[in-house]
């Protein structure tokens, strides 16, 4: 009695749920597996070149107050 109390809801799930729930899984693990579209491939050189830029203005800001205040990197400790 209570098997067939418990078969309504499993056949639903394995018609309905089921798949669907496969298909968004392998359909997601394919999008992961492709990799970067151009989009997000054009952004992180983007980001890249800013990073690149704020490195040598950083750098820049370093030698003016190693010169201008020799004992700037010691007041941070």
């Amino acid at each position: 009695m209570n098997a067939d109390i418990l078969m309504a809801p499993i056949i639903i799930f394995m018609i309905i749920v089921a798949p669907i729930w496969l298909i968004l899984h392998y359909r997601s693990k394919r999008q992961v597996s492709q990799g970067l579209t151009d989009e997000e491939y054009t952004q992180l050189n983007e980001l890249i070149n800013r990073a690149d830029k704020m490195a040598q203005r950083i750098d820049t800001l370093e030698s003016i107050l190693d010169t201008e205040s020799p004992q700037w990197r010691s007041r941070d400790e």
